[in-house]
């Protein structure tokens, strides 16, 4: 399933690390109060993004591959 959408994996990554680094920016400067969760729900947005970013690049190289063996039998 990973293989399948690994696009939708990867823009899902940035949404949830955007929003993992502009929560904490805008707790520093107080436009939105700092709350224990706001603070948690940051950092495991952060986290998540992480790994749903490393599984779509890992997805994207496997079908990448799969496409070079397919176009190239003698190899």
């Amino acid at each position: 399933m990973i293989l399948e959408y690994y696009r939708q994996l990867i823009a899902a990554a940035v949404i949830l690390l955007m929003f993992g680094c502009v929560m904490p920016f805008l707790m520093a400067i107080h436009v939105v109060e700092s709350t224990l969760f706001l603070n948690f729900l940051s950092f495991g947005a952060s986290v998540l993004g992480l790994f749903l970013g490393v599984a779509g690049v890992a997805g994207a190289k496997v079908v990448q591959k799969h496409r070079a063996n397919k176009d190239n039998p003698y190899k």
